[in-house]
């Protein structure tokens, strides 16, 4: 990165440390301790010195550019041109996924703090990332049928369904279902990453948490569920949100935000439905799922639904 700065630490052998600036070579000199006291230039003549060559940090090597652009491989004879763009938009989603769960795992913390202000600018940022994957859709829905068809037997026994950062967020999100650890093998990385998050809490969990710091009276039964269920509504927590909406701003704030993150949720998912329709129809999904039907079932299900049963009341 252009302008990036570092600073290079030495370990002597009397446990010392000697802090250089960079540079593209380096004299480094192995210090005795009376030569420590003096600055760094006058030192040198109390040590053997010797030549290290340290290499700039570049825009590639600190983004692993080489490496990143290796990961690209169709599977198809040719390969067919559009194959490649399908693999780019669903390795990018991937990347999307990572950084959504870094963030409201932060969140999560932040929550659990109390700390009200960066939660809300977190909040922001995560809606901020699943619109731009809303607005991927739109690349995707460029593939024709005919042009996901040249390519599409290769996918085999692949699909969408198989995605573990996926499952992580829907569970995350409250959407806890065991079954659905049956698709990996039990005792891999995938399985135990999944396995972990069905036995923790849910963003709703931490939330609740956050507003019982906060002093409201939040059930005990709900503070102490088994977090291996879906949580459901509550009318108590109902009652709570509308006092919180009228005389709590901030905190109504951050309500507002998770029905953004929610509503956002809702349209990518409606989005990737209308888009696999257009695109296959009523045939069956890649992996063996049931293609259009499964994932229309999935549409209209709200990850806080106590925030929205209230907003009649308000």
């Amino acid at each position: 990165m252009a302008g990036a700065s570092l600073r290079w630490l030495f370990a002597a052998p009397q446990g010392y440390i000697i802090r250089a600036p960079p540079a593209t070579l380096l004299t480094y000199a192995v210090l005795s301790a009376p030569a420590y006291n003096n600055n760094f230039i006058a030192a040198s003549k109390y040590a053997a010195t010797c030549q290290v060559l340290i290499m700039s940090v570049t825009y590639s090597s600190y983004l692993k550019v080489d490496e990143l652009l290796q990961c690209q491989h169709p599977l198809s004879d040719g390969p067919e041109h559009d194959e490649l763009l399908f693999i780019t938009i669903h390795q990018s989603y991937e990347l999307w996924f990572k950084q959504v769960l870094h963030e409201l795992d932060f969140l999560m913390e932040l929550f659990n703090k109390g700390d009200r202000n960066r939660a809300l600018h977190t909040l922001k940022r995560v809606d901020t990332i699943y619109r731009t994957l809303i607005q991927q859709v739109d690349i995707l829905e460029t593939l024709t049928p005919l042009e996901f068809l040249s390519f599409r037997d290769r996918l085999s026994t692949a699909s969408g369904f198989q995605s573990y950062q996926f499952r992580e967020l829907e569970f995350l999100f409250g959407a806890k279902d065991a079954s659905k650890l049956d698709v990996y093998e039990k005792d891999s990385g995938h399985y135990k990453r999944i396995e972990k998050r069905l036995q923790s809490p849910t963003l709703w969990d931490a939330f609740l948490q956050l507003l019982k710091q906060e002093g409201y009276a939040v059930p005990e039964v709900l503070l102490k569920r088994d977090w291996t269920q879906r949580s459901e509504p509550s009318e108590k927590v109902q009652k709570l949100l509308i006092d919180i909406y009228r005389n709590d701003p901030l905190l109504a704030e951050i309500c507002e935000a998770l029905v953004d993150i929610d509503t956002s949720l809702q349209q990518w998912r409606y989005r990737h439905v209308k888009m696999v329709e257009r695109t296959i129809g009523s045939k069956m999904g890649t992996g063996g799922s049931s293609g259009v039907g499964y994932l229309q079932s999935t549409l209209f299900r709200p990850v806080f639904p106590d925030l929205w049963a209230i907003r009649a009341e308000l």
